[in-house]
């Protein structure tokens, strides 16, 4: 996994902050490869509580992730309760790690 320890914290830290404590989150895509360079961190967050506006707390966990971590990409899949289940969920859950 190619996150710093920093990184790892400030990810948990702040998802933990706006969606709450339960909320779980799981690094997928290149930054699992650890030979791989570069790429963009992206994130899947799950969250038992239904989260009212799914797109504006995604865009929000993202921007406040990006002033902690520096510019770089952020890319982050939002699942709630009433999500419909998309290919890259199953996709995200299946190979992603658990932060």
């Amino acid at each position: 996994m190619r996150l710093t320890d920093d990184q790892h914290r400030i990810i948990l830290e702040e998802t933990a902050r706006l969606l709450g404590p339960g909320a779980r989150v799981r690094l997928f895509g290149s930054r699992v490869d650890d030979s791989a360079r570069g790429g963009d961190i992206d994130l899947y967050v799950e969250t038992d509580r239904p989260i009212p506006n799914r797109a504006a707390a995604a865009s929000r966990l993202t921007a406040i992730l990006q002033r902690a971590l520096g510019e770089q990409r952020i890319d982050i899949v939002l699942a709630d309760p009433d999500t419909t289940p998309q290919p890259i969920h199953a996709t995200a859950r299946r190979e992603g790690i658990v932060l």
